[in-house]
């Protein structure tokens, strides 16, 4: 599966999946972030720790997320939703592990009332740390109309 992330004006992002398996789809225009789309933070994290049952995994079995529109229009809706029932347990554990990256490569607070314990040990962190180090740069590296595109269990 192909992810081509394109960066818009306006600190927007557009995301073109072309899948192996399944419909391809795309996310219109979103906010970026402060420093890289979500998605390809999903796609950074989740491949630095082998999570292949996460987003990013379930996307390439053919799952639909909301936001996400089909490229050609079909019937593969229902399909894409029977993947998510089936794994959506571990879409949201995957979900959990990378906002925690996320959050501590952010330097954002770990420890503390509200934060929760963590999903991911020092290891975990220090595998997806200079990850997304990388992918950072590579973002804003990519001009306005410019594009990042990374495979699917191939790019780490």
């Amino acid at each position: 599966m192909e992810m081509s992330f394109r960066k818009l004006p306006d600190n927007q992002h557009e995301i073109l999946v072309r899948r192996d398996k399944g419909p391809d789809v795309r996310l219109p225009a979103q906010p970026a972030g402060p420093s890289m789309p979500h998605d390809l933070v999903h796609a950074v994290v989740e491949t630095a720790l082998g999570i292949d049952d996460g987003f990013w995994g379930a996307t390439a079995r053919g799952a639909t997320f909301q936001g996400f529109e089909l490229v050609s229009p079909g019937r593969h809706r229902r399909s894409g939703m029977k993947v998510l029932r089936r794994g959506g347990d571990a879409v949201m554990d995957a979900e959990l592990r990378v906002a925690w990256a996320y959050r501590a490569w952010s330097g954002l607070p770990t420890e503390g009332p509200g934060v929760g314990s963590a999903p991911l040990d020092a290891q975990a962190l220090a595998r997806t740390g200079p990850r997304l180090d990388a992918a950072a740069k590579r973002w804003a590296a990519v001009p306005v109309g410019g594009e990042l595109v990374r495979r699917w269990g191939v790019d780490g």
